[in-house]
C-alpha cells in the first residue's frame, strides 16, 4: 500500500506548540485564547505542507497568502494582527521571516538622506522617534520638489528654491502643520550643511511663519469638571484604578502623554517623594510627588498592575500582552473618562493647562508653574498670565469717564 497515512504527515511548527503555549501564558492570555492561537499554529502549519513549504520558507509574503486563503475559506484570525503572537514567537526562536517585498518607494537618493537626518534627530539631537517621523514627513514634499530625471539635486540649492518652497507650500496648512514644517526645513537644512552636502548653510533663507506670540487664551478645566473627569473612572477595578493614577498625573504634575507612558518604576522614589521625568530633548527632571498621585500610584502598583507584566514600565496593557502603554493610548484614556464625565472632546495636554491654570489660583508665580511645566524659556509660561485675573486688575488702567 502507497497511501499516504494524514496522521504520519509531520507539520512543519508542530515542535514550538508547546513553547508558544507557555510564552503566551507568561504573557496574561488566558486558556482559550491559548487553545485559538494553537489551532491558529496547526492552521498555518498545516497549509505549508500542502504548498509543499518549510519552516525556513516563511515569510510574510507567504503569511499575507496564507491569511487571503483564510478569508477566502470565512475562517477566523484573517488579518495580520491575529498572527503577531505566533510571528513574534517565531522571531525570537531565531526564525527569520522575510518581510514582503516593498514597492511604495522607500528606496533611493531621497530615502537614504532622510533616513540619515532622521537617525541624526534621534541619536545626536536626543529628539524622540515620533518626532523625528513627522520632521521627516514634513520634509516630503521639499524633497519631492528637489527630485527631477537626473535624480535628487540638493547640491545646488539655492536660498530662492527654499523660500519659493515655503511661499509656495505652506499657505496650504493650518498654522500648526505650516510652522513644524518650517521648523522641520530649518533643521535638515543645517544637517545638509553639517553632512557636507550643501557648501553653506541655508538655514536663514527659511520665512517665518506671520502669527501672533501668546494670541491665544490657555484653556483649562474647571475645577468640577476636574472632579467630574476623575469620578469618571471606577477605581474599583483594574482598568479604573490605572487610568485614575494617569489622570491624577496628569492633572496635578502637567505631565506629558509621552511622559507619562514613558514612566518606569525605576523613576519613582517613594523615601524621598520624588519622581523622575524624561521629558522632551531627552532631559530628565526630578518632580515632588504629592501625597494624592503618590497613593494612587500605590494603589495602581499594589492591586491593579499585571504581576506578569513586561518590562519596568509603570503602565501597561491591561489586556495581554501586558507591555507598555503607548503615548496615543494616554490621550485614548483621557478621551474616554471625558466622554463619561460629559465633557465633551477632551485632550491630554489640555489637563497639563489645567494644572498650571490650578496652580495660578493657588497663588504660584509664573517661575514656579514654568518650574513643574519644564519649560526651557521663561516666555513659554508668560501665556498663562493672561488668566492671572488678579494680577491684571493691578495693571489695568481704569476706563475714562465720560467715555461712550
Amino acid at each position: 500500500m502507497n497511501e499516504t497515512n494524514e496522521t504520519q504527515v509531520v507539520r512543519p511548527l508542530a515542535a514550538v506548540a508547546k513553547g508558544l503555549a507557555e510564552d503566551l501564558r507568561r504573557q496574561g492570555y488566558g486558556p482559550r485564547t491559548i487553545s485559538e492561537h494553537r489551532k491558529l499554529l496547526r492552521d498555518l502549519s498545516d497549509w505549508l505542507v500542502r504548498r509543499q513549504l518549510t519552516a525556513s520558507d516563511l515569510s510574510m509574503a507567504q503569511v499575507d497568502r496564507f491569511l487571503s486563503d483564510r478569508r477566502s475559506a470565512g475562517a477566523r484570525h484573517k488579518t495580520r494582527n491575529g498572527l503577531d503572537p505566533i510571528l513574534g514567537y517565531l522571531r525570537g526562536l531565531g526564525l527569520e521571516i522575510e518581510p514582503a517585498a516593498e514597492t511604495s518607494g522607500e528606496d533611493g537618493p531621497a530615502a537614504e538622506i532622510l533616513n540619515r537626518y532622521r537617525r541624526h534627530l534621534t541619536t545626536e539631537r536626543g529628539l524622540a522617534t515620533a518626532t523625528a517621523d513627522r520632521y521627516v514627513d514634513c520634509l516630503c514634499p521639499f524633497m519631492d520638489r528637489r527630485m527631477s530625471a537626473d535624480g535628487l539635486d540638493l547640491v545646488s540649492l539655492s536660498p530662492a528654491d527654499v523660500t519659493s518652497f515655503v511661499v509656495a507650500w505652506c499657505p496650504n496648512l493650518n498654522t500648526g502643520v505650516a510652522k513644524l514644517t518650517v521648523t522641520a526645513l530649518r533643521s535638515f537644512l543645517g544637517f545638509l550643511h553639517l553632512d557636507g552636502i550643501t557648501e553653506r548653510s541655508l538655514v536663514h533663507a527659511v520665512p517665518k511663519v506671520s502669527r501672533r506670540r501668546l494670541a491665544g487664551l490657555p484653556k483649562g478645566l474647571e475645577p468640577d469638571q476636574v472632579r467630574r473627569l476623575l469620578a469618571a473612572c471606577d477605581a474599583d477595578t483594574a482598568v479604573g484604578c490605572r487610568d485614575l493614577a494617569i489622570l491624577t498625573l496628569l492633572v496635578r504634575l502637567g505631565l506629558r502623554r509621552g511622559e507619562i507612558a514613558g514612566l518606569r518604576l525605576d523613576d519613582i522614589d517613594w523615601r524621598a517623594g520624588t519622581i523622575s521625568v524624561r521629558g522632551k530633548g531627552n532631559c530628565h527632571e526630578r518632580l515632588p510627588l504629592p501625597p494624592d498621585v503618590g497613593r494612587r500610584l500605590a494603589e495602581y502598583l499594589r492591586h491593579a498592575r499585571p504581576a506578569d507584566a513586561q518590562g519596568r514600565t509603570v503602565f501597561v496593557r491591561h489586556f495581554a500582552p501586558h507591555h507598555a502603554l503607548g503615548a496615543s493610548r494616554v490621550s485614548g484614556i483621557v478621551a474616554d473618562a471625558a466622554r463619561r464625565a460629559g465633557l465633551g472632546c477632551v485632550h491630554a495636554h489640555l489637563l497639563r493647562h489645567t494644572a498650571a491654570t490650578e496652580l495660578l489660583r493657588a497663588g504660584a508665580s509664573l517661575p514656579e508653574i514654568g518650574q513643574l511645566l519644564r519649560h526651557r524659556r521663561a516666555g513659554t509660561t508668560a501665556i498663562y498670565a493672561k488668566v492671572d485675573r488678579d494680577s491684571l486688575r493691578l495693571i489695568a488702567r481704569p476706563w475714562p469717564e465720560g467715555a461712550l
